[in-house]
Order: C-alpha cells, then structure tokens, then sequence
C-alpha cells in the first residue's frame, strides 16, 4: 500500500464530484432512468430572482449568484409544482436554505419546514424567513412550533412558585427571572430568556409534559402558550418546526404537527440526513424506570394534597418504588445495553420485571378508587395506565410481518433503565405516512449521498425509486484544504491509540496557532484527549485556550472559542454537524477515528443479521455508508466560506489500509492529500504555501 494519498490535479477530482453542465451531477444509482428534472414553469422567475440584478442580492449583503443553487431552487420549485418527491444533496456553501425557501415561500402553499435543531429554527424563523420575504415582498405568514417542553407553563409555574421547595440560590434565582418574563412574553419560548441557562433544573419544574398536562381541564387553558402556539400554527402559511417534534407527533399525536398535515401543500425536511434515525427513535416505544420514580413522587403529593383520608399514600408508593429500583439492580452496576436474546434466562430481571409489573397495577387500582377526588390524580391514574401499557408491550410481536418487526433491548445508566422497542425498518411506516394527500416532500442536506449514490438514504425511508440530485460545493477545495492522514499510528483498537492520535496531533495544533476542533467518537476519548491537551499546553507554554464538550453548553462553548481565536475545543457528536465557524478561528479539523456505530448496538446487530438473511453484506450495505455520512458531517466543520483554508486530519490508518478506505476518501471534499507532516506544516507557513510545495508522486 502507497504511504501517500493520490494528489488530485485539476482533471483527477474524486469521482462523483465534478458538476454538470447545470451545476447539478444528475443520479441514477437510486432513481430511475428518467428521473431527469425537466425544465419548470418557474425557472424564468428563478433566474431573475437569484440573478445579479435580482431582489435577493441588495437583501443579503454578502449575496452573489450561485448556479447551484438557482438549479437547485429549480428542481424544488417543479417538486412543488408537480406534487413530487425530491431529494437534494448540495454542498457547503451552495445556499440551500434559499434555494428551498424562495420557492416555499412563492408558491409552497402550506408548507411545513422540519430542521435538525431546535438552533436552525431559530435562525431560520428569526433571521432567514423574514429576510427572503422582505427581499421578495411574500404576503406570507410564519410561525415557530416547538415541543411543550420549550413553552413555560402557568399551572407548572404557579404550583412551584407556591411549593417553595427549591434547595439551591441558583434554582430560586432563576425562577425568579422566570415569573418576571411571564409578566412580558408574548410566547413563552424559554429561548427568549437568555438569562437562564437552557440547562438550567428549574425549567422541568415549570414546564409541562405529556403525561403532565392538564388539557382542556387547566384552568389556565385560554393563556395556555402551548396551544398558543399551535393556533397560530394553524393559520400559518410556513411552519417551522424540528424533526423531533414533527416524529413525535406523527408517533404520539401530541405535538401539533398532526392536525397541520391534513392541510399542509409541501413538507421540505433540511438536515435530513438526520431522519432515519429521528423517526427510528419515535416510531419505536420505549418506557424508564425514571417515568415510573416520577409518577411515584407524583401520586404521593396528590394524594396527600387531595385524599389524605383514603389509603395510606406512602405505602402505595412505597412498593412500586421497590420493585422500580430493584429492575434497576437486576442488571447490574454500570453501563450496559443488552438486546433481549442477550439477558440470560435465569437473570433476575425477568421476576423483577413481573414484580413491577405486580406492584404498578395495585397502585393503578388506588388511583381509579380515588380519580374522582381531583384532576390531578386522574391525570395520575391515565400515566399509570400508559406506563403499564408501554412495560406490557415490550414483548415480542410474532405475529408481525417481517418488515415491521421489531428489536427489543435494554439499556442500563447509573440510576435508571430504559426499555426499548425499536422497529428493525422504518421505511414502511414512513411509506405510510407519505401515502394519502398528494404532496410534495423535499429531503435536503449536504449529506445524503455516498459518491452521489443515494441508495443508502433512500432505502432506510422507503423512497427508493425517487428523484434525486446532488449539487457540489462551489467552494475550491484543491486549494483551500488539505487532507492529512499521518503514518505511524496504531490499530484503533489499541490501548495505546488515543495517546498516539494526540502526539501526532500535537505538532499540527502547534503550526495551526490552535484554531482547532478536536472531535472525537465517543465521550471517554474526549476526556482522554481533554487530559493530555491539558497537560501538554501547560508543559510546553502553549496559550491555547481549551473547551471541552460537557464543561459548558454547546452555543457558550463555540461563542468563546470564536472569540478567541486561538483555541482548541474537544468534542463528540454533538460537534460533528450543525456548526458553524467561519474565518481564522477554525483552520484544523482533527478527527480520532471513522465514526463506524458501536459493535454493541442490539439494533445495529439486528439490522445487519436481518440484511445477511437477504445476502446483503451487513458492513458495505449499511455500517459503511453510515459511517461515510457522518464522517462527511465532519469534514463540513473545516471549510464554511470561500476565504476559509484548512487542514482536515484523519488519524484512523484504516482509510489507508483497508480496501473499504478509498470509497471514504472519495466521498469527502476534493482536498489535496498527504500522508507527510512537512507538507502541513508547510500549509500553514504563510511564507511558503503548502499547495506549491506537496509531493505529489503517488498522484
């Protein structure tokens, strides 16, 4: 095996890069032979209005056309006009958000627009919107959707504010900000409030949650800013809200979203990417030893407060906690994921499970005895019901077709254990879900293709079949990064490998000046890697300021590392995407290992036994390109404007010396490629610029 990566030149980009003709690389792999978008009835409107002289240009100060993202605004505008499926891959820097939104806006009719957080709705509801539709003067109204957990809640706020039962200063301070914000919101959006940490315990004292809501019978109902805010959803042209919310609600019926369907013209999903596994988490059932504790201490303070002449609360409870705590204790201490095949038949979960199940319908009993004292405690009695309902059903459905089963595993925390009932495929339940209305459903990210093919996605959602185009990056990548994989680095499965990562690591933070983003797959190397950096930065004099993902919250980590530019943050999943630093403050990406799913994944293990049935093989079909997504997710941090240069540094041997590696590199940006250090410390020597400079004899 060569100990260099091929330098592309300018004719020996990747392949499944290069544009079209269009600015668009038309795919096949996925769709069928006549997928082609024809041309549209609005494209002369999209070439003025995303040309020079066009209305989007004085609105947006740094606005320049973009081919791609024209021909991309083209293809979504014959989506909607056609009722049609499109899936769109454009990569950074195309402007896909306005490629979307301009013909959403136009002529989207109802349209619901579902994003990966609850940080680009904002943007997109606070800051993108309101821009496209002054620019193009849309007499089009916007509303925000969020889950109830984002809205204060006056019931949950009163009975706190009355309960007096807060231990820490922190706690009754921001409470105490809270009850003056109610004076003055017209939403009741927590995110308004920036004086208390989003983290912050007292907000699930004052919020509401499904199984806690009142409903119709609040008495606070008509100021309710939950409802609020789905009335204003109602008559809304665009509807912005995230994808948790919009599984959540296609799952459970209590968000929303469900009663804006029926009406809604196009769905566009942005950070789709996301969706297999947002709609797998909610399609599926799963029920804590958590729930069942809260309850507990629920049923015990409603029943004090409004049967205290009834049953003996304290024991009703008493036993149900028991039997809660010791499910927990049946597995065990630490960590632990089992699928239900893996739990030893002679385990004590299995009589702890029964006990529970015992003790929670002797406690469901009292409640329906006593449900007609107080709303609360028939509100009691049907979280009861759900929860037992929910232990119930974690069994194993036989007489469900193939396509619809689904795995049950375990999961054990410190304190809690959570069990899950996961569908093995959610393609035929999205399917159905898609069925119905006509309509036109947009699916865009700079990450759903593995070299242009879409196979992967669009099988996991059961859009096989449907059109599909990826627009590159207009970005010049051959010039504005470089991709380092250094030599010498052990198998990641080596006791000894994150150690090597950070010395191999060390000398390009160095020739960076910081400017780093660390990122890691999984929490235990991000305090590994966290540890060493401490210990080096002192030892060598280094000033790089150090962020480390948990210490402080995401959006207070990235807004001190921009404003420091020199920094270095070490972080997992949660900074692979979504994030964006544009400029010098971000010039190195270091990446630990290929982010491939942990081999202990009782639903990853089903999937691939499932697809080895099919003589599919479980590693290319699925870990791989999973695996090439997120790694794609990664690579995005390095390169976020025309101006920006940097170096992305893979530290796993195995996209060198596996067969499997080339398909990995392909699939990332078309950056020059080196496996020797000289040539990145050369890179970020402002006298002699490394792209004069790389040895490209392997090229």
């Amino acid at each position: 095996m060569t100990d260099h990566l091929p330098v592309p030149g300018p004719a020996a980009e990747p392949a499944g890069t290069a544009g079209s003709a269009t600015g668009a690389a038309e795919v096949t792999a996925a769709t069928p032979a006549d997928s082609v978008i024809p041309a549209g009835k609005y494209d002369a409107d999209l070439d003025r209005l995303f040309g020079a002289g066009g209305p989007l240009a004085p609105a947006v100060g740094t606005f320049k056309p973009r081919q791609a993202q024209t021909e991309m605004a083209k293809a979504v505008a014959h989506a909607i006009d056609n009722q049609q499926v499109l899936m769109a891959e454009a990569g950074t820097g195309t402007g896909k958000t306005f490629a979307y939104l301009v013909p959403a806006l136009l002529w989207g009719g109802k349209t619901i627009v579902s994003t990966g957080t609850k940080n680009l709705q904002d943007q997109l509801f606070m800051r993108d919107i309101p821009t496209i539709r002054a620019a193009l003067r849309a007499p089009v109204s916007v509303a925000l959707l969020k889950g109830r957990s984002n809205y204060v809640c006056h019931f949950h706020l009163e009975r706190t504010l009355q309960n007096g039962r807060l231990t820490s200063r922190d706690d009754v301070g921001h409470l105490r900000e809270i009850s003056r914000f109610m004076k003055m919101t017209n939403s009741g959006d927590k995110a308004e409030l920036a004086k208390v940490p989003e983290t912050a315990t007292v907000w699930n004292l004052v919020t509401s949650t499904r199984d806690t809501c009142m409903g119709a019978e609040c008495q606070y109902y008509q100021d309710c800013f939950v409802m609020k805010a789905r009335r204003e959803a109602q008559q809304a042209d665009i509807v912005v809200v995230n994808h948790h919310l919009f599984f959540a609600d296609v799952a459970l019926k209590d968000t929303g979203v469900a009663e804006l369907l029926p009406s809604a013209n196009t769905i566009i999903f942005d950070e789709a990417h996301q969706l297999p596994d947002t709609a797998t988490l909610f399609f599926g059932q799963s029920v804590s030893t958590s729930q069942v504790l809260e309850l507990c201490r629920d049923v015990l303070a409603e029943g004090l407060a409004h049967a205290r002449g009834g049953p003996d609360w304290a024991k009703v409870v008493t036993v149900v906690e028991k039997a809660t705590r010791d499910l927990r204790l049946s597995f065990g201490e630490g960590n632990l994921r089992l699928s239900l095949p893996q739990i030893m038949p002679t385990s004590q979960f299995f009589p702890a499970l029964d006990t529970l199940k015992t003790e929670l319908a002797g406690m469901i009993t009292t409640l329906e005895e006593n449900a007609a004292r107080a709303e609360t405690i028939e509100a009691c009695r049907v979280r009861a019901h759900d929860l037992a309902a929910a232990i119930e059903g974690w069994k194993p459905d036989a007489k469900a077709p193939a396509a619809e089963q689904s795995v049950l595993w375990a999961e054990a925390f410190a304190s809690s254990l959570q069990l899950h009932k996961t569908p093995l495929s959610i393609a035929p339940i999205f399917s159905n879900q898609r069925e119905g209305t006509p309509r036109s459903w947009i699916f865009t990210s700079a990450t759903l293709a593995v070299k242009n093919d879409f196979k992967h996605f669009s099988d996991q959602l059961g859009l096989t079949g449907e059109p599909a185009k990826t627009w590159p990056s207009p970005f010049d990548y051959v010039n504005q990064g470089l991709l380092y994989v250094p030599t010498g680095l052990p198998e990641p499965q080596a006791a000894v490998y994150t150690d090597a990562v950070v010395d191999a690591a060390l000398p390009v933070i160095e020739a960076a000046g910081g400017r780093t983003f660390f990122l890691c797959t999984t929490i235990r190397a991000v305090n590994k890697v966290a540890e060493r950096l401490r210990v080096e930065f002192a030892e060598r004099g280094w000033d790089f300021p150090l962020f480390v993902q948990g210490e402080r919250g995401r959006t207070e980590l990235l807004d001190s590392f921009r404003n420091a530019g020199n920094a270095v943050l070490v972080g997992s999943q949660s900074f692979w995407e979504g994030v964006d630093v544009r400029g010098d403050a971000l010039s190195l990406v270091i990446i630990d290992k290929l982010p491939f799913a942990p081999p202990d994944d009782p639903v990853l293990a089903a999937r691939i036994e499932v697809m080895e049935k099919q003589g599919l093989n479980g590693f290319m079909h699925h870990q791989l390109p999973e695996a090439i997504i997120t790694l794609k997710q990664g690579a995005g941090r390095l390169i976020r404007d025309v101006d920006d240069r940097g170096v992305l540094m893979i530290c796993d041997p195995r996209i060198i010396t596996k067969p499997y590696g080339r398909r990995i590199w392909q699939s990332l940006p078309s950056f020059k490629r080196t496996r020797v250090q000289e040539d990145v410390l050369r890179f970020f020597d402002p006298v002699t610029p490394a792209s004069d400079e790389i040895d490209a004899s392997a090229a």
